[in-house]
């Protein structure tokens, strides 16, 4: 989308934003809706997730897995993220990073669904095996 628009500069709740949240919940509903099976992934905070997640008219179950690193880890993959893709710089907003740290304390999605933590510090903890599992619905929630 943002190649549709050049020019465009990324701010909190802007407009291109806004639509890009609302095609990626459409699309999700509309594969539901076909009966695909789907792994949606994006770094949305609960704000954006649970509202949308819960306005979904085609949902049967769904399984959260929350992915957890250290802070200042997550600021360094940030920053490379940023250095390394000028897409990347063209559609977030993450010009705001300096040495500080992290601009704001990310929330995480809450809902009273089966939810599994893994720890991306160095792979995944636990492992893919599990998570798989988990997502099968063979492990517990966590």
């Amino acid at each position: 989308m943002v190649h549709a628009n050049p020019g465009y500069s990324p701010s909190p709740g802007d407009a291109l934003t806004m639509q890009t949240f609302s095609t990626f919940f459409a699309v999700i509903d509309l594969l539901l809706g076909a009966g695909v099976t789907i792994a949606a992934e994006a770094a949305f905070q609960d704000h954006v997730w649970r509202p949308s997640l819960e306005g979904l008219t085609n949902i049967d179950e769904i399984r959260i897995i929350k992915c957890s690193v250290d802070p200042n880890v997550a600021l360094e993959r940030r920053r490379r993220r940023f250095e390394e893709s000028p897409l990347r710089q063209a559609a977030h907003g993450d010009q705001t990073i300096d040495g500080g740290g992290a601009t704001t304390e990310f929330v995480p999605v809450s809902m009273p669904v089966p939810s599994m933590i893994v720890d991306t510090s160095d792979g995944y903890d636990p492992g893919l095996k599990d998570i798989l599992a988990f997502i099968e619905g063979e492990r517990r929630a966590q």
